[in-house]
């Protein structure tokens, strides 16, 4: 075992410690978290794990291929979406819950309602990651508060909000001072109450919540390549691009015809070499392999520039 498998070997024996939050939350190398979607209609892969077994399997797959955390969610975030019923929310969640922590998984749970977030905290979940940002359910930061676990803080402005022009997020994706400047202010103003909701500071993950009110390539890029902007916060940054649709068009624009989703993953994992190398605290994958792959190679570029 080389030198630099045995480091890897050792910080993910570090992350993966469910009593220690703290060394999850300061990870110092950029952590894989793959997405598990238990929903009818998430974009890819809606449908395909809403069978409790399935669902169970395919976590346990990501984690073979090296997630270091696993992200359950149970209900669609996708424009135009429609809510599912909590008793369904919990069902799912709560099922995956008790399949993954026996394996040894490290849980995230996707949810913006509050007795999820108990529920499978209680169950032995570490992670609420909360796309709302804490605005929707304002419990759901008092929950926090009240478990040793991370709190994931994303910047969106509208649940799900509609658009009177038909046109996803038309309505909330104007940005008056520029998309890194007005998602930082904001998103700031959003830890701020989940502060003084009792969450602790050492507890808090932020994420600028690429393709939330952000359709287009215009929104998501200066976002990415403001990625320190975010960091200079001091607190660690989520970033979720996989398979979003400024990805589409980035591939369209440079000229790939009939797009697969492979060549989604593909510019995903780009994506992710460049998160690591700019020392994001993780990023949130379908494809756990293809940006396992490219986050090593990012994490490797950043310690060999540090060491410059």
């Amino acid at each position: 075992m080389t030198d630099t498998d045995k480091a890897d070997k050792t910080d993910k024996t570090d992350t993966a410690d469910k009593t220690d939050m703290q060394a999850l939350h300061d990870s110092t190398r950029t952590l894989v978290m793959g997405v598990l979607n238990i929903t009818e209609d998430s974009f890819s892969d809606g449908g395909l794990w809403l069978d409790p077994k399935a669902a169970a399997g395919h976590g346990r797959a990501m984690m073979d291929a090296g997630a270091d955390i696993i992200d359950i969610g149970a209900e669609s975030t996708r424009p135009g979406a429609k809510r599912v019923s909590e008793e369904d929310e919990l069902a799912r969640v709560t099922g995956a819950v008790n399949a993954l922590i026996p394996a040894g998984a490290v849980l995230s749970i996707d949810t913006t309602r509050a007795s999820v977030a108990a529920a499978a905290l209680d169950a032995g979940a570490q992670i609420i990651n909360d796309v709302s940002g804490g605005t929707l359910d304002t419990e759901l930061p008092h929950v926090v508060a009240d478990h040793d676990c991370l709190y994931i803080v994303q910047h969106w402005r509208g649940w799900l909000a509609g658009s009177k022009t038909g046109t996803p997020d038309a309505d909330t994706s104007h940005y008056a001072h520029g998309v890194l400047k007005d998602v930082h202010d904001e998103l700031m103003r959003q830890v701020d109450a989940v502060l003084a909701a009792g969450v602790a500071p050492e507890r808090v993950i932020i994420d600028p919540g690429l393709g939330f009110s952000k359709p287009g390539i215009e929104h998501n890029l200066p976002l990415l390549a403001g990625l320190d902007t975010f960091r200079a916060t001091g607190y660690p940054v989520l970033i979720g691009q996989s398979r979003k649709r400024f990805i589409g068009a980035i591939l369209a624009e440079a000229g790939f015809e009939n797009l697969t989703m492979d060549a989604r993953d593909d510019a995903t994992a780009a994506f992710s070499a460049l998160c690591a190398e700019h020392d994001a605290w993780a990023v949130r994958v379908h494809d756990v392999a293809r940006s396992r792959a490219a986050v090593a190679v990012g994490n490797t570029w950043r310690t060999y520039a540090a060491a410059r």
